[in-house]
């Protein structure tokens, strides 16, 4: 019986240093996160001038997809089916 509490005793005591140690990184690593998140020495103009760059540019192109596709295959379909459904000869 006294083996047994000794096992316990030492299961419970490694299990609380592994959490003792698991807090102890979070806290670090959370730190260390928050100044990396924090930092902004290299935000400047031209980084948001590139951004809004790729944004205008991305749009464009996503604008122009949109209109070849409306363009050449939705609409032409479009227009012949509701005269389809308007040359009713009954």
């Amino acid at each position: 019986m006294k083996n047994l509490f000794t096992k316990l005793k030492g299961k419970a005591v490694k299990a609380v240093a592994s959490a003792k140690i698991a807090l102890i990184t979070m806290v670090v690593l959370g730190r260390r996160s928050h100044k990396v998140l924090a930092n902004n020495r290299a935000e400047g103009y031209i980084d948001t001038a590139i951004k809004i760059l790729i944004a205008v540019v991305l749009g464009a192109l996503l604008l122009a997809g949109l209109y070849a596709l409306f363009g050449n295959t939705v609409l032409p379909t479009l227009v012949d089916r509701i005269k389809e459904m308007f040359n009713y000869a009954g």
